[in-house]
C-alpha cells in the first residue's frame, strides 16, 4: 500500500505536471523560441536540468515540428492561392486595357475628323466653324492625355511586378508620346495659323476705319486718329462723290490695266506664243463688235507687221472691253436688281459707303474672309471672261486657277492677285458712279474714228506735243466717261496712220 501510495503519488505528480504544462503551454513556445532559438547558449541550462524538464524540451520540439509542417503546408497553399489571384488579377487587368486601347484609337478617329474639320473651315474662311474645330481637336487631345494617365496607373498598380511592370509602363507612355506628339504639334500649328489671321483681320478692320475715315487724319505716322479727327477728315477728303473723285479713281482703273496687261503679255512671250497672230485674233474681235458702219477699211494694222507697243496696247483694249462689259448696270448683270430705280436715293448712299469702306482693303485678304461676297462673285465673272481655259493652259500648264475660281474659290496666286488688282479698281469706280446723281454715261472711240482730243486722249505721246493729221483710232485702249456735270473723262486711244 505504501508502495501504491508512493505510485500513485507519483502518478498524480506527473499528472500535475501534464496538466501545468499544458496550461503553459503558449508561454513554453515564446520561451523557446525566445530563449532556444534566439539564444542558442541557454539551451545548456536546459540539457543540464532534471529528467522532466528534457522531456518538456522534447514535447516542445516535437510540437514544433508539427507546427512547422502545417506552416510550410499553409506556405504552400498561400503560394499556390497567390499565384491563382495573380493569375486572376493579370486575367483582370487584360480587360481594362483593351477598353482603353479601343477608347484611344476612337480618340485619335475623333481629331483626325475634327482636324480634317478645321482644314475645311480655313478655304472658305469660317471663323465659328474653325473655333469649333479646334475645340474639337484639343478636347480630343485632353481625352488622349486621361487614357495615358488611365494606362499608367493600371501598369503601375496593377501589377506584373518589378522589372517587366516598369518597362512595361515605359513602353505604354512611349506609344502614347508618339501617337500623341504629332496631333499636338499640328495643333499648335494651327493656333499659330488662327492668332495670324486673327491679326489679319484686325488690319483689316483697321483699315476699314481708316478708310471710313477717308485718311489718317493728318498723315502723322505712329499716332492712330480719335473719332473727331477721323470724322473731320472724312468731311475734308470724301465727304460725297465728286468728279474729281470720280476722275482719280478712273486714273487708278488705267494704271491697274497697265500692269496687268505688262504681267500678261511677259507671260504670253515666255509661252512663245505667236504674238503678231493674238493681236490681229483681238483686232478681228474689236472688229465684229464695231458698229457694221464704221469707216475700218481704210485700217491697215491687221496686214501691217504688229510692234511690241502695238501689241501692248491691243491687249490693253482686249482686257478693258472684257471688264467693262456691263458697267452700265447696278450689278454688272449679275442679277436682276432694281434697287437703283424702286429707291435711288437710298442705293446711292449704299454705293458710296461700300466705295470708302472697301477703298483701303485688299482684295486678295478681303476674298480669303468673303469669297462669295458680290465683289467674289464679280472678279470670278471677269476672270474667266478675260482667261480662256486654253490661255490659261498654255500660260501655266494646267487649269488649276480656272477650276478654283470655278468652284467660287480665289487663288492666291501672283498672276490672279494682278488681276484682284484690276477688279477692285473697276469695282470702285462702279460704285461711285452708282453713287453720284446721274449714273456718268461711259462711251468708247469707235475704230477708224477722227481724233478728238475733247474726247480722247492717245496713249502714245508724240515729238513736241504735234500730233499729225492723217492719224486715226486704230484701237480703243480704254473708255471715258461724261459726267452729270458736263465734265468728261477722256477716252483713252491707239492711234495709227490712216494709210
Amino acid at each position: 500500500m505504501r508502495s501504491f501510495r508512493g505510485g500513485s503519488f507519483k502518478a498524480a505528480k506527473k499528472k500535475g505536471e501534464i496538466m501545468s504544462k499544458v496550461s503553459n503551454f503558449s508561454d513554453l513556445i515564446q520561451r523557446v523560441a525566445a530563449s532556444c532559438l534566439l539564444h542558442p547558449l541557454a539551451a545548456e541550462r536546459y540539457d543540464s536540468g532534471d529528467g522532466a524538464r528534457n522531456r518538456d524540451a522534447d514535447e516542445v520540439y516535437e510540437y514544433e515540428t508539427d507546427e512547422n509542417e502545417e506552416e510550410e503546408e499553409e506556405e504552400e497553399e498561400e503560394e499556390d492561392e497567390g499565384q491563382s489571384r495573380v493569375g486572376y488579377c493579370r486575367a483582370k487587368e487584360v480587360e481594362p486595357k483593351e477598353t482603353i486601347m479601343v477608347e484611344v484609337f476612337e480618340a485619335v478617329a475623333a481629331m483626325k475628323k475634327a482636324y480634317v474639320r478645321l482644314q475645311e473651315a480655313h478655304c472658305p474662311w469660317d471663323a465659328e466653324k474653325m473655333r469649333a474645330a479646334d475645340e474639337a481637336v484639343v478636347a480630343e487631345m485632353r481625352k488622349i492625355a486621361v487614357l495615358r494617365e488611365r494606362w499608367r496607373r493600371i501598369n503601375v498598380c496593377g501589377g506584373g511586378g518589378g522589372r517587366g511592370r516598369g518597362g512595361m509602363v515605359m513602353s505604354s507612355a512611349a506609344t502614347v508620346r508618339e501617337v500623341v506628339a504629332p496631333y499636338e504639334a499640328a495643333v499648335e500649328e494651327l493656333r499659330r495659323e488662327v492668332k495670324a489671321r486673327e491679326l489679319e483681320v484686325e488690319n483689316l478692320k483697321e483699315k476699314l476705319k481708316i478708310s471710313a475715315g477717308g485718311g489718317t487724319g493728318g498723315g502723322k505716322k505712329g499716332r492712330s486718329p480719335s473719332r473727331k479727327k477721323v470724322s473731320c477728315s472724312q468731311s475734308q477728303v470724301a465727304p460725297s462723290p465728286s468728279p474729281e473723285l470720280y476722275e482719280a479713281a478712273m486714273s487708278k482703273v488705267n494704271d491697274a490695266l497697265r500692269s496687268f496687261t505688262s504681267l500678261l503679255l511677259s507671260l504670253m512671250r515666255s509661252a512663245h506664243w505667236d504674238i503678231g497672230a493674238a493681236v490681229r485674233s483681238i483686232e478681228a474681235a474689236s472688229m465684229a463688235a464695231d458698229n457694221p458702219t464704221a469707216s475700218v477699211g481704210t485700217i491697215t494694222t491687221t496686214s501691217s507687221p504688229i510692234t511690241a507697243q502695238h501689241a501692248k496696247y491691243a491687249l490693253e483694249s482686249y482686257v478693258s472691253r472684257k471688264v467693262f462689259q456691263g458697267f452700265d448696270h447696278e450689278t454688272f448683270y449679275m442679277d436682276g436688281s432694281l434697287s437703283s430705280l424702286l429707291n435711288p436715293e437710298q442705293f446711292r448712299r449704299d454705293c458710296f459707303t461700300q466705295y470708302r469702306d472697301m477703298k483701303a482693303m485688299d482684295p486678295s485678304e478681303l476674298l480669303g474672309i468673303l469669297p462669295t461676297c458680290h465683289f467674289g462673285k464679280f472678279s470670278s465673272k471677269k476672270y474667266l471672261a478675260v482667261v480662256h481655259p486654253k490661255m490659261e493652259e498654255s500660260l501655266f500648264g494646267d487649269l488649276e486657277q480656272h477650276r478654283q475660281v470655278v468652284a467660287g474659290n480665289h487663288p492666291r496666286s501672283q498672276f490672279y492677285g494682278q488681276f484682284l488688282e484690276l477688279a477692285k479698281a473697276v469695282w470702285l469706280l462702279h460704285l461711285l458712279a452708282f453713287s453720284l446723281g446721274p449714273v456718268p454715261s461711259l462711251f468708247e472711240a469707235s475704230r477708224g474714228a477722227e481724233f478728238h482730243p475733247q474726247y480722247m486722249e492717245s496713249v502714245v505721246k508724240f515729238p513736241g506735243g504735234r500730233m499729225p493729221s492723217s492719224m486715226v483710232v486704230g484701237l480703243p485702249v480704254s473708255p471715258g466717261f461724261k459726267l452729270w456735270n458736263g465734265a468728261v473723262i477722256k477716252a483713252r486711244v491707239y492711234l495709227v496712220s490712216r494709210s
